[in-house]
């Protein structure tokens, strides 16, 4: 069913619906530069227009023949001209006269369609045929303009369509052959050559060379991809054969997630598209019931007003006062925010986040994986006395084997670089690891139980609580890993995080914006958390927080203003769903990108100011159209009354204003 406000094939596709009638498809289409055109509606227009012509010349010529015809002559003459006119008229208004019916049998007939079927019939009426058909031909205009306009909006748009491919290339037996990417599980091996898509997520295996992710994340430098490295579903191989072990089935896979964002951001009204869909339930019935007052009227209350004087001012009121330039450009500039984001790698959800990113007066970050790398690398190691580097890098590694937290990675890492590892019944101590009891201490560190001994490895607050005095100062710009064996102290491992490049940058971009405020919430140390803030010039450090205490210390950033929350971890995910506006990081975890309402795929910081300038760019173009459209249709429709008015000035501030509101909002997929 069409929807009950709709204006014109264009007006629904920037509504999100199909923007071609199921029973007339638009079929080929002609490419002309970066925009497309209907190629059927192209002929029909190009008759159309001639046949208008024709009218005119015949309408331009036909007194001077009638001067040299007898009466019969004259009488043929002078409706000569009617022909090509309805012709044109039929040709070109056709559809809308008969959505105009269809809407009108449904209970939806005061819409657009309604409005120019009554305006043009009534102009025939009043024997104003050139301009009955000049308002179609030229709203023909329009709606070949606006076709084309949201046509190229939504290729943005669709163009990440293309990520998920159809079929993986397989092992099967001794060869390698093509099966359906949804029947591919985790943990099958996936052949990609150059020029290919990488169909899944996955891990690379073999092989090596770049790949192109501009399509994922906006950046048009290609990123290198070795053994070991994560491979995305919608990248493409530019010079090597990849040989990836698949992590993660299609559905959910980077690019099919993208894809789920863009289709359910069209879902998401923001508010002036919320007042738009209102206002036209309205609107238009307040238009044809002030234009039937001007009709009727003044023929009966003034003594000299002739009907079909105050009858072709009505007419030109309903011309005048078609809302397309609403209906369609507000959408349409979401819709093309939206999709000049996509292009740079930062995924919105729904409009209605586009106007929070607006209005944003706080942004929170996480400090781990948002502001810094989040790979940890051991800076230095501090051995007690009687303990040298490889006892106490030894016990450490022990500690962390069973950890998955990025620092136990880096100190497993060290241990490889100087030939540690932890095998059964190896090295150190001769320690059967099947034998370990490990234990997990919620934000303090580890302890295990191995052959009658105790290890302790994790911050100060585990050793202390173990009676284990540390004399140390506090480290500012580390986090220190300290280690004790059964209850003596063997030294403490510094371990530093790098901070992103683009970090210190996005805060001051942030700060040149207006944003009243950038906090920083961390699980980190307050000497570590404070010297990264330091660092990247954000001023308000919480520091050791748990997962709930952010929840508290957001809660009461949202009650000061909109709240921008900047995450990637699992922790992070219940903050990104309460903050105002969650941004996660594309590289952090699935339960962290399902909670926020903006994803960066780059996991770029500079990416956040840049979504918070194009939303307020993005909303000044909508709130822009819909001053300009009220007004210009304002000063028409005060013209109109006044009789100041004729047709072409009606097609003017209809089609005129219309256009003008659609090529501006075309301007925020820049």
């Amino acid at each position: 069913m069409e929807h009950p406000h709709a204006c014109c094939p264009a007006c629904a596709a920037a509504r999100g619906h199909d923007p071609h009638e199921p029973e007339n498809p638009e079929g080929r289409r002609l490419h002309l530069g970066s925009y497309s055109l209907p190629l059927k509606r192209l002929i029909l227009f190009g008759v159309s227009l001639g046949l208008w012509i024709t009218g005119l010349l015949l309408t331009h010529f036909a007194p001077h023949v009638a001067l040299r015809a007898g009466d019969a002559g004259k009488t043929l003459w002078r409706f000569l001209p009617l022909i090509p006119f309805i012709a044109a008229y039929l040709l070109a208004g056709l559809p809308v006269l008969r959505n105009a019916f269809r809407n009108l049998k449904q209970g939806h007939g005061l819409d657009e369609n309604f409005l120019m079927s009554i305006a043009t019939i009534g102009a025939f009426a009043v024997g104003e045929w050139e301009e009955a058909v000049g308002v179609m031909i030229f709203y023909m205009i329009g709606e070949l303009v606006q076709d084309a306009a949201v046509d190229r909006s939504r290729a943005s748009i669709d163009a990440l369509l293309a990520l998920k491919p159809d079929t993986a290339r397989v092992k099967i037996g001794d060869t390698w052959g093509e099966v359906s990417a949804g029947a591919v599980h985790p943990g099958t091996l996936v052949l990609v050559r150059p020029g290919e898509r990488i169909p899944l997520d996955g891990i690379v295996v073999e092989g090596g060379g770049s790949v192109d992710a501009s399509m994922l994340t906006g950046e048009s430098r290609p990123v290198p991809l070795k053994s070991d490295d994560e491979a995305h579903s919608g990248t493409v191989s530019l010079d090597g054969v990849l040989v990836i072990r698949t992590t993660k089935t299609a559905d959910n896979s980077s690019a099919a997630k993208i894809i789920e964002m863009v289709e359910s951001a069209r879902e998401a009204k923001a508010k002036p598209e919320r007042f738009i869909t209102t206002f036209a339930r309205w609107y238009t019935p307040l238009v044809v019931g002030a234009a039937a007052l001007l009709a009727i009227g003044p023929p009966i209350f003034l003594p000299d007003a002739r009907f079909s004087e105050w009858l072709y001012r009505a007419l030109i009121l309903l011309v005048i006062s078609c809302p397309c330039a609403l209906v369609v450009s507000v959408p349409l500039g979401y819709f093309a925010g939206i999709g000049g984001m996509a292009r740079r790698g930062i995924m919105v959800k729904g409009a209605i986040h586009l106007d929070s990113l607006y209005k944003t007066g706080y942004v929170a970050f996480d400090k781990t994986g948002t502001l810094t790398e989040g790979k940890f690398s051991i800076v230095s190691t501090e051995p007690a006395p009687g303990i040298d580097e490889r006892q106490l890098l030894e016990t450490a590694v022990l500690a962390e084997q069973e950890s998955n937290h990025p620092i136990a990675q880096a100190i497993r890492n060290r241990g490889r670089e100087r030939g540690i590892e932890v095998t059964p019944g190896g090295d150190p101590g001769a320690a059967d690891i099947s034998r370990i009891q490990y234990r997990e201490i919620a934000g303090q560190g580890m302890e295990l139980h191995v052959a009658g001994e105790t290890i302790l490895a994790g911050n100060r607050m585990l050793l202390e609580s173990r009676g284990i005095p540390l004399s140390d100062t506090p480290e500012a710009s580390n986090t220190p890993i300290y280690i004790a064996r059964n209850g003596g102290y063997c030294g403490k491992i510094l371990i530093g995080d790098i901070i992103k490049e683009g970090s210190k940058e996005a805060v001051s971009r942030l700060k040149a914006l207006g944003i009243t405020e950038t906090v920083m919430f961390t699980g980190d140390a307050s000497g570590t958390a404070r010297e990264v803030a330091f660092q990247v010039g954000i001023s308000t450090v919480k520091a050791g927080l748990l997962p709930e205490d952010k929840l508290v210390e957001t809660e009461k950033l949202t009650r000061r203003g909109i709240t921008v929350f900047v995450g990637d971890g699992i922790n992070d995910a219940p903050v990104l769903a309460r903050s105002d506006v969650g941004i996660a990081m594309g590289s952090g975890a699935d339960a962290a990108v399902e909670a926020a309402d903006v994803i960066i795929m780059t996991a770029d910081p500079r990416r956040v100011p840049e979504a918070i300038e194009r939303a307020r760019k993005t909303r000044s173009i909508v709130l822009g159209n819909v001053v300009f459209a009220l007004s210009a249709k304002g000063i028409f429709i005060t013209l109109a009354i006044l009789g100041m008015a004729n047709m072409w000035m009606a097609l003017i501030a209809d089609v005129g204003v219309a256009l003008a509101a659609i090529l501006n909002a075309s301007r925020a997929l820049r």
